[in-house]
């Protein structure tokens, strides 16, 4: 069992401490640390509190990790795109249409079901159902994902995550013709009170910010590229929407009348990050895939 240590300073005196451990670690999810929570797995100065406790400057946090359990996930042979793998990390163009990991609905098919066929050696920090991943994408988003073969791999790519040093650059197609070509969005973002499965801009969210620039305008859409500084759920789709620009196709944030591709028009093209062995950057594009190609000439054709 790892155990990690947390000192609470100025920053988050009076927050929630279910709150301030997922923000230290943006792959603890707060639903995840209220379970190490119930489990007594985290401790305030030697004493069990409850998620709810209101942390003040100079708590000691003590976080036992358990150990992963045994996986429980059927490898399956698939077609992957990788682009690049050595002994610790690998690179692979996810597809549109493919979950990430295992979840209530969806066991089998997953990329992770794939990754167990293409290789054994995973990194075993997040557990069960999330061996080797890092960081997602949304099932309907295409693009690249960078997988961690070994614990040091994974500890260094999510370090590298939390200091907003990865490059990711993402292809979108949204609802609208963007007058400016260049934009940033800084707003927060936390669950949609009135809908949990989405979210939302909120005052008191986490830090969210999103670079953007127009590639083409059409009649009704525009092509831009987004960056991410942050990498919150569902931030692209949600802060396109904030400024008036919801993605096209987008079942959860677009409007009603939108185009039928089958999800949100959003690739995940560029990645970059420091080699967690060597230290040396490496960055890879992938291409958009063909249902992308195909969208951005029909709207050419009908401008």
């Amino acid at each position: 069992m790892e155990k990690v240590m947390q000192t609470i300073n100025e920053e988050h005196k009076g927050e929630r401490l279910d709150k301030v451990l997922s923000s230290v670690n943006n792959e603890w999810s707060r639903s995840q640390v209220q379970l190490w929570m119930q489990e007594g797995n985290v401790v305030v100065n030697g004493q069990k509190v409850k998620s709810s406790y209101k942390c003040s400057i100079g708590d000691v946090i003590e976080i036992s990790i358990p150990d992963p359990e045994e996986l429980d996930v059927v490898p399956e042979s698939m077609d992957l795109e990788i682009f690049y793998e050595d002994s610790d990390v690998l690179v692979v163009n996810k597809p549109k249409g493919m979950v990430v990991h295992p979840a209530p609905g969806h066991t089998t098919g997953t990329l992770v079901n794939g990754l167990m066929a293409h290789c054994k050696d995973l990194s075993g920090i997040n557990g069960v159902l999330r061996p080797g991943i890092v960081h997602r994408i949304d099932k309907d988003t295409s693009g690249l994902l960078m997988v961690a073969k070994n614990d040091l791999a994974h500890e260094s790519l999510v370090n590298q995550l939390v200091a907003k040093t990865v490059t990711r650059k993402y292809r979108a197609i949204v609802h609208g013709v963007i007058p400016h070509d260049y934009g940033t969005i800084d707003a927060p973002l936390a669950r949609d009170p009135k809908d949990r499965q989405s979210m939302t801009v909120v005052d008191n969210g986490k830090h969210a910010v999103t670079h953007f620039q127009v590639m083409e305008r059409f009649k009704d859409f525009t092509l831009v590229e987004c960056q991410l500084e942050t990498g919150r759920t569902h931030q692209i789709r949600v802060h396109m929407k904030y400024i008036g620009f919801p993605l096209a196709g987008d079942p959860k944030y677009g409007p009603r009348k939108t185009l039928d591709i089958g999800g949100q028009a959003l690739h995940a093209g560029v990645l970059g990050f420091n080699h967690p062995r060597t230290n040396e950057y490496l960055e890879f594009e992938a291409p958009v895939p063909e249902y992308f190609v195909e969208l951005l000439e029909f709207l050419r054709n009908n401008r």
